[in-house]
């Protein structure tokens, strides 16, 4: 029974296979499938690109075979084309290629509407719907082209100029593009006035003050447009014309190649293209045509014709269906028409003009386009757009300066590349959407800006995303980065940070130095010293302050010796002792310290010298005094308020002598590390060496290696220009030493280029007029944040002084009290000691009541309790004269009596002696 079932449904699914083999290889009958064609009588190369299409299809298509039906109408004549179409209709088409023209197209596509037969059109038209299918790219996506050209140009206002109502709609596109926030837009149509000629708005083109004008009309009025251009004057070196139609090669431009006038356009066909040469030599019946960079005999039409018939020979291959004939009389249509179109939309094929191939509401909406200029050798391919990638500009190289006849850059579009490396290229900080040179701001993008404005020409700037600016491999012989984008064409000209080299030197041509450097050492500011807590000693050295203490002795000693030899220091110590039988001296060794001391703070003291020797010393010491004391004053404000700084390195040779173990690196395959492979210098070999045998410490930006320096222990070697950028911002950085060369930042250009002389005389002159000054201190020190370390502000002030300043000179008032507390506690100790011994008293005794005394804290005067014996028996008189008392012999001695018991009755006494011997 399974089995059964199994032989049942393999005879269904061969029945099948038969089935669809067989009404494929039936599907037209064995007959020829016709083609239908209307075209213009004035487009004779239509019919015989056509021709070509179904030759070309035939010789590929081995099911069925394609013929040709073509009949020419008059153009714009509408009830001609639908009487020829109607006649054509019963030669059983299976397709019809229709006019150019809007309005016999127009009732073209109404016909094969309601009979339902696929009409391939080939016009631009925003309207496209069954049965017919548009070859041609759609008008939005050119309007999209439009302004991304306009935008890359750098265009900031402009002036569009239309030919009639049915251009509206691309214009209306192109404006909605831009927004309320756009450049300033101004509509002109240029329309035939009474006098057969446009000259009436061309006039008020010129009077207005737009001279960036795009065209948007169709190819027939074109030429005369431009020679009227040219008749009133705005077709010169002043004017940039982009022009919106892509049959911009089909038309004789030699009149303005050697104008200087910047004209731009699109085209959707490239003489370029192997393809398209055969088809033209074959057209032309001359195998050596050459149509490359000079006018294009195939226009957009031609193309689309030949690329939807290959488009429809493919579809053949695939759709079951039988050619029928139609009559425009009854109401019978096709019914394959309708599938032989949604197929034809669902395939991909590669034509003459790009990828054919349609999206889901059957538009070409995906095609790529040829962005082309007028040069003073013919229209030249300057880059592509596609709507999935935008705007790319990819130059021709020039092989030698004497290609260029013109070497004026006036109107030029050049590519200009550069990175992403501040503050030379940057993207601006702006939350709304930029688009072309918009995006970038930055030193070099203003030094381009401002060549381009004296110099008069455009520029479209592109992005090195590897951020390599070109370096020689030695090995193989090739170059990377910037270099090897301009030597291979994709870019004219390269401004950053770029450094002149021989090597680079070989392989391009640079400007003048627009910026003068040299190499540095990036490093970490030295970091400032904890004051020293004896910091008020700094001001002398230690070698001064030896030779103080020295000093100090040394007078101290002097005073001593010459105190005891001058009879002048002897001194008697009883005023009332005539006959003194002691001398004493006040230059003791202790007051000679005192002394000295006392001068040595400025604070004197009770001793004054009485011999001319002692006075002499003193004075001395005096001047000497002064003198030490005020600069030592002088010096300790600056002392006191002056932070120390101190850095592990101070040059490149303690970096290379690895002090304070800091790790180094340079930029990889950058100008700074091929300097020191080059280097002869044994320092700069060394440092070398270490950054080839430590690949770690190597960074590929500069950012990066910044970053390793503030966070690490790390020295980084980077040119001197961006270090004065990086210490701008980030106040812990700091240049390191002095500059280790001297050199120069370039623009690069292709080698031996025409135009290296004329934008190195216009850096020179920018550099004369202060502009390249007032640039450099516009992104080094205001924008983005520079000037934040600046430590000039105008209100610097003297630092206050904290206790980490001044805690030496409270640790030494403190010391020195502590000290002073023990001597006097070991002197009360001593002279307790001694009194104990002399009185025969205990010392606990003594201690006891001297204790109670100190604690009382209270009084001045202080009792006797162990008063001394005079040792004279005798009376002794003492009188008064003019030198003071004189002594006689009396009862009782002054000396010996203690002054706490001195009372008044005994004072009276001795002023009644006085008197009883002045008597």
């Amino acid at each position: 029974m399974e089995c059964r079932k199994d032989c049942h449904s393999l005879s269904l699914i061969l029945l099948g296979i038969i089935s669809i083999t067989t009404s494929m290889l039936l599907q037209v009958d064995g007959q020829t499938i016709n083609v239908g064609l209307l075209y213009e009588s004035t487009n004779s190369g239509m019919e015989k690109i056509f021709q070509k299409a179904i030759d070309d299809a035939n010789e590929s298509n081995e099911i069925s075979q394609l013929s040709a039906v073509t009949t020419a109408i008059t153009p714009g004549n509408a009830f001609e084309t639908s009487k020829k179409l109607c006649k054509m209709l019963r030669s059983s088409v299976i397709a019809v290629f229709g006019p150019s023209t809007t309005l016999p197209a127009a009732h073209a596509i109404s016909i094969c509407d309601a009979k339902e037969l696929p009409f391939m059109d080939t016009r631009w038209d925003f309207s496209v719907q069954l049965p017919t299918i548009n070859l041609h790219p759609h008008p939005t996506q050119l309007a999209v082209a439009l302004r991304d050209l306009v935008i890359t140009l750098g265009w900031r206002g402009f002036t569009i100029l239309y030919e009639t109502g049915e251009y509206l709609s691309i214009v209306n596109e192109l404006l909605k593009l831009y927004g309320t926030n756009g450049p300033v837009v101004t509509l002109r149509r240029y329309e035939l006035d009474i006098n057969g000629d446009y000259r009436n708005v061309l006039r008020r083109v010129k009077k207005s003050d737009d001279f960036s004008i795009v065209v948007v009309g169709s190819i027939e009025t074109l030429p005369e447009l431009l020679s009227q251009l040219l008749q009133v004057g705005i077709m010169n070196d002043e004017y940039r014309y982009v022009i919106g139609n892509l049959d911009l090669q089909t038309i004789d431009l030699e009149p303005y190649q050697y104008g200087d006038v910047n004209i731009t356009g699109f085209r959707l066909v490239s003489p370029e293209n192997q393809r398209v040469m055969e088809i033209l030599k074959s057209l032309d019946g001359n195998e050596e045509a050459s149509f490359q960079n000079v006018s294009c005999p195939m226009s957009v039409n031609m193309a689309l014709a030949y690329d939807g018939v290959q488009l429809l020979a493919e579809t053949t291959k695939y759709v079951n269906f039988r050619p029928v004939q139609l009559n425009c009389n009854d109401n019978e249509s096709w019914e394959k028409g309708f599938t032989l179109i949604n197929y034809m939309k669902s395939l991909s094929i590669s034509g003459i003009t790009g990828e054919l191939k349609f999206d889901n509401q059957g538009l070409r909406t995906d095609f790529q386009l040829d962005t082309i200029e007028l040069t003073s050798s013919g229209l030249s391919k300057i880059g592509t757009w596609s709507s999935s990638q935008g705007f790319s500009i990819n130059r021709k190289p020039i092989q030698n300066s004497f290609e260029v006849d013109n070497r004026s850059l006036v109107n030029k579009t050049f590519v200009v590349i550069t990175a992403l490396t501040d503050p030379y290229g940057m993207l601006k900080e702006t939350p709304a959407k930029l688009e072309g040179n918009d995006r970038f701001e930055g030193f070099g993008i203003d030094l381009i800006a401002e060549l381009g404005s004296k110099l008069g020409f455009n520029f479209v700037f592109k992005i090195q995303e590897d951020s390599k600016y070109g370096s020689l491999d030695p090995v193989t012989g090739k170059w990377n980065g910037m270099i090897l984008e301009i030597i291979e064409g994709r870019a004219d000209l390269g401004i950053t940070d770029l450094t002149m080299t021989s090597d680079r030197e070989s392989g391009v041509d640079f400007t003048i130095p627009f910026m003068n450097l040299g190499i540095a050492i990036l490093y970490k500011k030295p970091v400032t010293e904890p004051p020293k807590l004896f910091s008020f000693m700094l001001p002398f050295s230690g070698e001064v302050w030896l030779l103080l203490g020295l000093a100090y002795f040394g007078v101290s000693v002097s005073l001593f010796v010459l105190g005891r030899l001058s009879a002048a220091e002897w001194d008697n110590p009883y005023p009332c002792i005539e006959d003194p039988t002691v001398l004493t001296n006040q230059f003791s060794f202790a007051n000679s310290l005192w002394f000295t001391v006392g001068a040595l703070f400025q604070q004197g003291s009770e001793i004054a010298p009485k011999g001319l020797s002692t006075r002499v010393v003193g004075s001395v010491w005096w001047f000497f005094t002064i003198i030490l004391v005020s600069s030592y004053t002088a010096n300790l404000a600056a002392f006191l308020t002056v932070e120390s700084v101190s850095s592990p390195i101070e040059n490149v040779e303690d970096l290379a002598a690895g002090k304070g173990n800091v790790k180094y690196g340079a930029k990889r395959g950058g100008s700074t590390f091929t300097f020191f492979q080059e280097a002869n210098y044994p320092t700069y070999q060394k440092i070398y060496e270490f950054m080839k045998d430590n690949p770690q410490y190597m960074t590929t930006t500069n950012n990066e290696g910044v970053e390793r320096v503030e966070k690490e222990n790390y020295a980084f070697f980077m040119e001197s220009t961006s270090i004065e950028y990086v210490v701008e911002r980030k106040c812990t950085l700091g240049q390191v030493g002095s500059l280790l060369d001297e050199k120069g930042y370039g623009i690069a250009m292709r080698k031996n280029s025409p135009y290296r002389d004329v934008l190195s005389l216009a850096i020179l002159e920018l550099q004369e007029q202060g502009v390249l000054a007032k640039m450099k201190t516009k992104w080094w020190k205001e924008k983005r944040g520079g000037g934040a370390c600046s430590q000039d502000d105008g209100n610097s002030q003297a630092s206050e002084l904290g206790m980490p300043n001044l805690g030496g000179v409270f640790f030494v008032l403190f010391v020195g009290c502590i000290l002073a507390s023990l001597i006097g506690v070991c002197e009360w100790i001593l002279s307790i000691y001694f009194t104990a011994q002399e009185n025969k008293v205990p010392f606990k005794i003594v201690f006891r009541d001297e204790f109670k005394f100190v604690m009382q804290c209270s009084g001045n005067t202080k009792a006797v309790k162990y008063p001394k014996i005079s040792r004279s028996s005798s009376s002794s008189e003492c009188s008064y004269g003019s030198s003071g008392f004189k002594s006689k012999r009396s009862s009782e001695s002054i000396d010996s009596i203690p002054m706490e018991n001195w009372d008044d009755s005994r004072v009276h006494n001795y002023h009644s002696e006085y008197e009883k011997s002045h008597k």
